[in-house]
């Protein structure tokens, strides 16, 4: 698939990765990005609001794309699952992060000329 051109298609914003974007998994990704040693399935599920069933269905989301791994084991005789971002997968957050950071921007520039034409009007937005 070909890349589009930034200067011919400015808002497409394609770095806005499906895989990161949904809500859940984004909120999974910023949990494991602030814990570079990474978080038991116990603290994802909380830092998240998540079920079992939902957690476990976005991390596998996030392992097939090989953004987390999973690694499963025993402390003690308790089952146990700990979560970490994968080198290539704070490599794309970052990324990610970069073209929401521009989404963000043009959109406040876009609002701030709004508001100046309607000051300039004298009409102000309720």
């Amino acid at each position: 698939m070909l890349k589009t051109d930034v200067n011919h298609a400015p808002f497409s914003y394609d770095g806005l990765d499906r895989v990161i974007h949904e809500k859940a998994r984004l909120g999974l990704m910023t949990s494991l990005m602030a814990h570079p040693k990474g978080l038991a399935f116990a603290d994802l599920k909380q830092l998240c609001g998540l079920t079992d069933g939902n957690l476990s269905r976005h991390l596998q989301v996030l392992q097939e794309a090989g953004l987390v791994e999973v690694t499963k084991g025993y402390e003690g005789n308790r089952p146990h699952t700990s979560c970490r971002l994968t080198k290539a997968g704070r490599r794309r957050f970052l990324d990610y992060l970069a073209v929401l950071e521009r989404l963000v921007r043009d959109a406040a520039k876009a609002a701030g000329k709004e508001q100046g034409a309607l000051s300039r009007l004298g009409i102000l937005p309720t």
